[in-house]
């Protein structure tokens, strides 16, 4: 017995002295990888610290050593789309990828809308089915744990949105395109941003200390350093005296968790961009009333920890769908939109649309893009995911890629009171504004000092609209599409995007 534990003393010694004795390859690389093209690549890893390691892959070799704690990196310079190729990370042990190909990666990020499988949509979406159906994609890669290709089964089991914006994305670009995503359903904006981004965003720390509860989060989340740097010590603690270590005391308000399980691992794998869709659970802040704020410093703060520029965000619009479209019956892509209808009668609440109207502020965001979908299908969870994956590469082709294409349907730019009346000028008038399915222009209305909305006669006047109404012959305040469900407004462009909804009595505010 005493020679069995002095062997298993010995054992645990050697394991622990060979604690990196692989030089090991972080696990974002593996067989079946996407490297972003057009900008330097870091590729990361472990190994015995102080030991000098090798990355090749094609004509590059890049040489680094691992530091005190058995971390490396390296940078691959800019890389072209190729043939497909091998990439190596060589110390005292050697790592391989294979097939690994140079194109377009793009992460997806949110909640049930961008989570919400393939498998699950394909059911009530044939455009989906189809889709999943003619696989497999060999150049459309998922990240699963490690890279995969995009055959029927693995896409089974991948987000549906993010699917159906690679397949098309892939066909015009005629690159590869890699796909990474973190997103879990009913989940808040302020999970996906860490606590330092809260408090280093001047926007987003202002809001909060505007009230009492947000300036106690901000308190709470300066002393969450110091919570953490006592929870490592009862680590080590409890690994000194062989006892189970505590769990890791959890954020206030539960703010970056999620982020740091699902996104930070990720960073900094070079990408083109992130898709998020994320808005149905509003914005999980303490105090914040507004997912701008909150957004502004999730984008911020993910580009200044990715390190590499500004990437775009491109922002999926919520509510999802509740609009009409301008051709519902020959766009296979607004073929679930809902259909027009005559404006109703009865007043319209006045608490109305207060998310659809704020959530167009995502488009101020910087570098950032609002995929338009009040003309898709609607609900919760809308059904026609192949659209909303379309759309979103539509919008990427023009914003990210060329950038010669409307992506935008009019939006408020200001108003003026004119006697009895309120003439709106719009921005994104594209070729003009026009009405849709009538010729009565529908979904304005009109308000003067504190008094109820009532319905308002509209007209299209060049770039601007009139707007008045017999019940308010002192105007002050307009709005339109106010609704989280308003097939009725039918203002759009001639390059047939919708427009956009808006509320002045908020912007006054």
């Amino acid at each position: 017995m005493k020679k069995l534990a002095l062997t298993l003393a010995a054992t645990v010694v050697i394991l622990a002295t060979n604690a990196w004795a692989e030089t090991a390859l972080d696990p974002m690389f593996s067989d079946h990888m996407v490297l972003q093209r057009e900008m330097p690549v870091p590729v990361w890893g472990t190994a015995d610290p102080g030991e000098k390691v090798t990355v090749s892959f094609r004509d590059q070799k890049k040489e680094t050593t691992a530091d005190k704690d058995g971390n490396w990196s390296v940078k691959l310079d800019p890389l072209k789309v190729g043939q497909p190729g091998k990439l190596t990370a060589a110390g005292k042990t050697t790592e391989t990828c294979d097939d690994v190909l140079v194109g377009e990666v793009w992460v997806g990020s949110g909640q049930s809308n961008m989570g919400g499988s393939v498998g699950k949509y394909s059911g009530g979406d044939e455009v989906l089915a189809k889709m999943a159906k003619d696989g497999p994609y060999p150049n459309v890669r998922l990240y699963k744990g490690e890279w995969k290709i995009a055959t029927p089964d693995e896409s089974a089991g991948f987000s549906a949105i993010m699917f159906s914006f690679a397949v098309p994305l892939q066909e015009e670009l005629d690159v590869p395109v890699g796909l990474i995503v973190g997103a879990v359903s009913g989940t808040a904006a302020g999970r996906w941003l860490s606590p330092e981004m809260v408090l280093d965003d001047p926007i987003l720390s202002s809001a909060a200390a505007s009230n009492e509860h947000g300036k106690a989060l901000l308190e709470e989340l300066k002393a969450y350093p110091k919570t953490i740097a006592e929870w490592e010590k009862a680590v080590k603690q409890a690994e000194a005296d062989g006892k189970p270590a505590p769990d890791k005391p959890i954020p206030p308000g539960h703010v970056g968790d999620l982020y740091a399980r699902f996104i930070e691992p990720a960073v900094p794998y070079a990408i083109r961009g992130v898709v998020w869709d994320q808005g149905e659970h509003g914005i999980g802040v303490r105090g914040v009333a507004s997912q701008y704020p909150v957004m502004h410093a999730l984008t911020e703060g993910w580009r200044k920890t990715w390190g590499q520029g500004d990437f775009p965000f491109l922002c999926v619009q919520k509510p999802s769908g509740g609009g009409c479209a301008w051709d519902a019956e020959g766009n296979p892509l607004t073929r679930k939109a809902s259909k027009f209808v005559p404006q109703p009668t009865e007043p319209n609440n006045p608490g109305n649309g207060g998310w659809r109207c704020g959530h167009v502020r995502l488009i101020d965001l910087p570098k950032s893009a609002l995929v338009i979908t009040s003309d898709l299908g609607g609900g919760i969870h809308p059904p026609d995911k192949s659209a909303y994956g379309q759309r979103t590469s539509d919008i990427a082709l023009s914003y990210v890629y060329s950038g010669d294409t409307p992506i935008y349907g009019p939006r408020y730019e200001s108003h003026a009171v004119e006697g009895n009346k309120i003439r709106v000028r719009f921005k994104h008038v594209g070729g003009g504004l026009v009405t849709r399915h009538s010729d009565k222009l529908q979904g304005f209305e009109i308000a003067g000092k504190d008094h109820p909305w009532h319905w308002a006669e509209a007209k299209i006047d060049g770039d601007t609209v009139v707007v008045s109404s017999d019940k308010v012959p002192n105007p002050v305040h307009v709005r339109y599409k106010s609704h989280n469900s308003c097939s009725w407004a039918n203002l759009f462009n001639k390059d047939k995007w919708p427009a956009f909804a808006f509320n002045t009595r908020w912007m006054d505010k």
